[in-house]
């Protein structure tokens, strides 16, 4: 198609020539019409509108709860689903496999927006708890969860989240106020395992629909301005339990020694007391014997008696002079076989 350039560059440098306005273009615009008119394309976007409420898709990790006039009526699992119009039926999604994560007392590096964090930025800190035997402790602990019964979830507790919170704060106080300082810092497992089971039964009881999966404690510690001193009643407490141990270490070494002499004593004793015994009866059967010897032939008897006797204490007596009995001078005699040992009789 050719141009006639020229005639055009005259039209464009005329004097009279006026660009088009706005009023014109909204003047043309009125007095376009559709079939139908404006009615029709209300009714068309409407239907559009409402069309698109009608249908509605649930992720393989949710579920969808149905109210109708914001009364609770079905429950639908994954996949394309169909209900009512807005404004008759409405859809809630639940996460039903998403498992959610509440920190206290502290806020960890990888947290996203999900994550609730309390007692930071509180009046109050969370973590601060008072422990059994009246001592501070820092605990701070991480709550891990699923939403088990959605219908719960939704209408039995106005702010299962708050609700949350608060139980779990309310168990984790319990449970640490029945444990001294040592055993909050030491047996942290033991003490989630517990607030475990306490904080379940509460949420139970609430009907808040709601499933712990996990508690974890996190490092717990005394407050930073006693630390200094709690360190000092450590090491005091370690020196005691070191003494004791010692101490007992020497009570094992020397009270079985003690014990076992004196075992051996007593059994010495015994052993002593058991041959005065036998002796003693054997001398009196020996002395029952001998009198029974006696009484049958007394002359006899009171003669050997006389000889053993004699025969015994001789050779005990040393030197002996035997004289006459009517020997009158035995002083001279006296001195005779003093150096050899001699027997006068």
């Amino acid at each position: 198609m050719s141009w006639d350039w020229e005639k055009l560059k005259e039209q464009q440098r005329g004097k009279d020539h006026i660009p088009p306005q706005m009023d014109d273009f909204l003047k043309k615009l009125n007095n376009f019409k559709m079939p139908g008119g404006l009615p029709l394309i209300i009714l068309v976007i409407i239907a559009i509108l409402v069309g698109s409420t009608m249908f509605y898709t649930v992720a393989v990790d949710e579920v969808g709860i149905i109210q109708r006039f914001g009364k609770y009526v079905r429950q639908t699992d994954p996949g394309l689903h169909f209900k009512l119009p807005a404004g008759i039926e409405k859809v809630s999604k639940v996460k039903v496999r998403r498992v959610y994560k509440d920190e206290f007392g502290f806020r960890s590096a990888d947290s996203d927006a999900r994550v609730r964090v309390s007692g930071i930025g509180d009046d109050r800190n969370v973590a601060l708890m008072l422990t059994g035997d009246l001592n501070v402790a820092v605990v701070p602990w991480i709550v891990q969860y699923r939403i088990k019964d959605p219908y719960n979830y939704l209408f039995k507790v106005a702010d299962v989240r708050e609700l949350l919170r608060d139980m779990s704060e309310a168990a984790m106080r319990l449970v640490v106020g029945d444990r001294s300082i040592n055993e909050v810092i030491s047996k942290r497992d033991d003490i989630a395992n517990e607030a475990h089971r306490v904080l379940q039964k509460e949420l139970d009881g609430a009907e808040a629909g709601i499933n712990i999966v996990t508690i974890e404690m996190k490092r717990t510690n005394v407050p930073e301005p006693v630390q200094p001193s709690f360190n000092e009643v450590n090491q005091a407490t370690q020196e005691k339990e070191r003494l004791v141990y010692e101490a007992k270490e020497e009570y094992n070494t020397e009270i079985p020694a003690a014990r076992g002499e004196a075992d051996r004593t007593v059994k010495t004793a015994e052993g002593y007391a058991l041959d005065r015994v036998n002796r003693a009866m054997g001398d009196a059967d020996r002395f029952t014997s001998v009198y029974e010897a006696y009484a049958k032939a007394k002359d006899v008897t009171k003669r050997r008696l006389y000889l053993e006797t004699l025969q015994e204490l001789f050779p005990k007596l040393g030197p002996k002079y035997i004289i006459d009995g009517e020997q009158n001078n035995v002083l001279p005699l006296l001195n005779l076989g003093k150096d050899k040992g001699g027997v006068i009789q």
